[in-house]
């Protein structure tokens, strides 16, 4: 992957396993300290209504003031069922895990501000 592709797609994304809990691990992969990152929220598809319904759940990041080249952020999350936060028998978080094979219907859409200060954006499909 060239230089100038990292600077406009800087971010790997995965998640971890840490005992009971499933973690966002963000990793700048670009040259530049990039500020104000921010994952936005993602609304899950509905499942429990037939054909589908308006999202019920939704999942929460935890923003980050900065992430340094080649640094690796770990972003913890909440998940949120009709409007009110819920504990962790209830996360949806799963859900946004990569399955080989398997289709991504979600993006983690991740926004920053660059060394100059300009805003910035990139999307990396995830789920099953």
């Amino acid at each position: 992957m060239s230089s100038e592709s990292r600077t406009e797609n800087p971010f790997t994304a995965r998640f971890i396993d840490d005992g009971s809990k499933v973690l966002l691990e963000l990793i700048n992969e670009g040259d530049q300290t990039l500020k104000s990152v921010e994952v936005l929220t993602i609304f899950l598809k509905d499942e429990e209504t037939p054909g589908g319904g308006p999202s019920q759940v939704n999942i929460k990041f935890q923003d980050t003031e900065r992430i340094h080249p080649k640094e690796k952020v770990v972003l913890s999350h909440r998940t949120w069922i009709n409007g009110k936060p819920v504990d962790a028998n209830r996360d949806q978080i799963e859900r946004l895990k990569i399955i080989a094979g398997e289709l991504k219907p979600y993006v983690l859409d991740i926004s920053w501000e660059n060394a100059e200060g300009k805003s910035r954006f990139q999307r990396i499909p995830v789920g099953h």
